[in-house]
C-alpha cells in the first residue's frame, strides 16, 4: 500500500529539509534563536504537513494540510533569501533552494489539485 514516503513531493521536501538543516548548523550562533529556529521549523514543515494531509481522512483535512505545506515552503524559500542576503551562502546556493522550493510548490499544487478532481469539485 502507498504511503506518503511514497510521493516525489514528500521525497523532494525531505532532501531541502535535510539541506536546510546543514546550513543552519553553520550559522553564527547570534542567529540561534532567529534564523536557525525559523528556518528549521518551516523546512520541517513542508514534509510533515505532506505527510498529515496525506494520511488525513477528509478531503477537505487532506487539502487544508496541503496549503499549509505550500505556505511553509514558501516561508522557507524567505529564510534561506535572508541567509543569502545576511551572506551566510552565496546567491547560487539560495537560488537553488528557490528553485527547488519552487518545484515542491509545483508538486504540491498538483497534488491539490489531483485532490479536488478526485473529489469532483474543482473549486
Amino acid at each position: 500500500m502507498p504511503t506518503f514516503k511514497d510521493l516525489k513531493i514528500y521525497q523532494e521536501a525531505i532532501r531541502l529539509m535535510l539541506e536546510v538543516d546543514k546550513i543552519c548548523k553553520r550559522l553564527p550562533r547570534e542567529e540561534k534563536f532567529q534564523l536557525v529556529d525559523q528556518a528549521g521549523r518551516f523546512s520541517s514543515s513542508v514534509p510533515d504537513n505532506i505527510a498529515e494531509g496525506y494520511n488525513a481522512y477528509y478531503f477537505k483535512d487532506k487539502i487544508h494540510r496541503f496549503y499549509d505545506a505550500r505556505k511553509e515552503a514558501g516561508e522557507t524559500q524567505n529564510h534561506v533569501y535572508k541567509m543569502e542576503k545576511k551572506n551566510y551562502i552565496d546567491v547560487n546556493a539560495s537560488q537553488k533552494f528557490w528553485d527547488d522550493y519552487q518545484s515542491v510548490i509545483k508538486g504540491i499544487n498538483g497534488y491539490i489539485n489531483y485532490l479536488k478532481r478526485k473529489r469532483g469539485d474543482e473549486r
